[in-house]
């Protein structure tokens, strides 16, 4: 187990002249698709790297090229006007909720890439002569991708219409969530499920208690282990399927349950998933009669989770280092909120059956 992070991209944006295509599009001169090009967007799409613009251009006329050259759907919030570069990509960062040093941008003036570094040194920024070597850069390979990955600018997009639709809602939120019909399933997690754990703990840093991340074979240790339960969480709604979208570790002693590891996707945050799956750990403890403690790494971006840890009646217990052990206080069980539907399935270890 490690703490460290390896700086991933989750978003590559683009500029358009003579990056995305040769030419410049509004001195009227026809401008074709640089050579190669649509094979690195398709390529860093497959792998569940999002893709965004920021070009000094007309949208509308930037717009019906890239639907001319039938690449327009790949770009989420393409920012296609006369604004500083490092302000779009602020921007698009906001609304992909994501940090910006997650982001690599790409254009052919050293100008703006020089911009973009003095205003945000920590965003990778690259050349555009040097986009042919962008598929084998190590921070645009993740080691696992899982098929909520090759998902993910599809289900951004049915989640912008979620989000649409709920500010449009007229009457109290409740009433907008039972409308969704969303149910969760909540199973012991299987060796399929471990590529979208791995991404959840390398991506996910607002709800992610301890920031702690595993290698592919420590989860399969813990799926196999008497001493441990990994459990998976998947959502869907009348919209469509969020995927995989928690996971907990719980670490099982004779006399106590210990939470090692909660990590639920950002996407879902105001859909109360965090509570729920603490409460189905509470749930599962008080059942086996044993205490149920936590831990937990105070971080900036992770108060959220702390918050949540403190609704559900956990309580600072002890410190070990930088970890902050948490203990439940209430000796009872807890039901799930009315808007959702939560169903179950542990399976008996001894039956999954591994192929290598």
């Amino acid at each position: 187990m490690k703490q460290e992070r390896n700086q991933i991209i989750k978003c590559v944006v683009w500029d358009l002249d003579n990056t995305i295509w040769e030419g410049v599009l509004l001195e009227g001169s026809s401008v074709a698709l640089r050579s190669g090009i649509r094979e690195i967007i398709t390529t860093l799409d497959a792998r569940g790297i999002l893709q965004s613009i920021s070009s000094r251009n007309d949208y509308r006329s930037a717009m019906l090229k890239l639907r001319e050259f039938k690449i327009d759907e790949y770009f989420l919030y393409p920012h296609i006007n006369w604004n500083s570069k490092a302000h779009s990509i602020k921007s698009i960062a906001d609304k992909l909720n994501i940090s910006t040093g997650s982001i690599a941008f790409v254009d052919d003036q050293q100008y703006e890439l020089d911009e973009v570094r003095y205003e945000l040194p920590e965003v990778t920024c690259i050349d555009a002569e040097n986009i042919s070597e962008m598929p084998n850069m190590i921070e645009m390979n993740p080691a696992y991708v899982s098929e909520d990955s090759r998902r993910r600018r599809e289900m951004l997009i049915i989640d912008n219409i979620r989000k649409s639709d709920e500010l449009e809602f007229v009457g109290p939120r409740e009433d907008f969530l039972k409308s969704l019909n969303m149910e969760l399933s909540i199973y012991e997690a299987g060796i399929h499920d471990l590529n979208r754990m791995l991404e959840l703990t390398q991506r996910t840093n607002q709800f992610n208690a301890t920031g702690y991340t595993y290698s592919f074979d420590e989860l399969k240790s813990f799926i196999l282990s008497p001493d441990f339960l990994l459990l998976s969480a998947r959502l869907k709604d009348k919209y469509g399927n969020y995927g995989n979208i928690g996971l907990c570790l719980l670490e099982k002693g004779l006399e106590s349950w210990t939470i090692k590891l909660l990590i639920v996707s950002c996407r879902v945050l105001s859909r109360g998933i965090g509570s729920i799956l603490l409460s189905y750990a509470i749930n599962m403890a008080f059942d086996e009669g044993k205490d149920l403690y936590a831990e937990f790494v105070p971080k900036d971006k992770n108060r959220m989770m702390h918050i949540t840890f403190k609704f559900m009646n956990f309580k600072d217990y002890d410190t070990r280092g930088e970890v902050l052990i948490l203990k439940h206080e209430t000796d009872k069980k807890y039901s799930y909120p009315e808007y959702i539907n939560v169903s179950h399935q542990i399976l008996f270890k001894q039956n999954i059956q591994w192929k290598t």
